[in-house]
């Protein structure tokens, strides 16, 4: 029987982005000694597994294509991701990350650079993960904090959730940032928009 599945970003959505001292950039966590979970992170996971939820991550991580990292070191980030979070009672049903980038960087890996059907807004993250799970794709949702996991749950026919403050989202429009498509709800942070997708009367 298929299942729910709630499928997330990982930076900017569970955890912050960091500075590289070295390339002198605001870069996604590289190393695991560089994850911080944000604010409202495990309360919202929490939430949503007791809810019955599968849990899932798609995240797009080009930081081989693009010549900043191995991609061991960006597994090794992701497995001790999901290590910290079972650590407190979350449990992580599958990840996927894609490594392409279109344009890649100096001393890029040639083999992740170009087009893809992985890299977010493209869908094929979440349909691997939906199918992998066998999720009720129509009653799951993609969450996360850019217009680009917006743009791959509508295109993969799941509901979105953006976390974003609600202040800006609803400025956009009339500063020429409007979404398209909108997402589904909206909230600055994951134990919020935890809440507010438990009250969707859609279930």
């Amino acid at each position: 029987m298929a299942r729910r599945g709630i499928l997330l970003d990982r930076d900017g959505t569970l955890i912050d982005v960091v500075r590289d001292p070295e390339l002198g950039v605001v870069v996604t966590a590289f190393h695991p000694d560089q994850i911080r979970l944000l604010p409202g992170a495990i309360e919202g996971l929490r939430r949503l597994q007791e809810a019955g939820f599968l849990l899932a991550i798609a995240t797009n991580q080009p930081g081989a294509a693009k010549g900043q990292v191995p991609w061991a070191a960006i597994e090794r980030t992701n497995r001790a991701l999901v290590d910290r979070l079972r650590e407190a009672g979350v449990a992580i049903a599958a990840l996927a990350a894609c490594p392409h980038h279109p344009e890649g960087g100096p001393g890029g890996d040639p083999s992740l650079i170009g087009p893809c059907g992985c890299r977010k807004p493209e869908p094929g993250l979440l349909t691997s993960i939906a199918r992998d799970l066998d999720l009720d794709v129509a009653a799951s949702w993609m969450i996360g904090d850019a217009p680009s996991d917006v743009a791959a749950a509508r295109a993969a026919g799941m509901r979105a959730g953006l976390l974003l403050d609600r202040r800006r989202c609803e400025l956009c429009p009339l500063r020429g940032e409007a979404l398209v498509p909108c997402p589904d709800r909206v909230a600055p942070r994951l134990d919020l928009l935890a809440a507010e997708i438990l009250a969707d009367p859609r279930g």
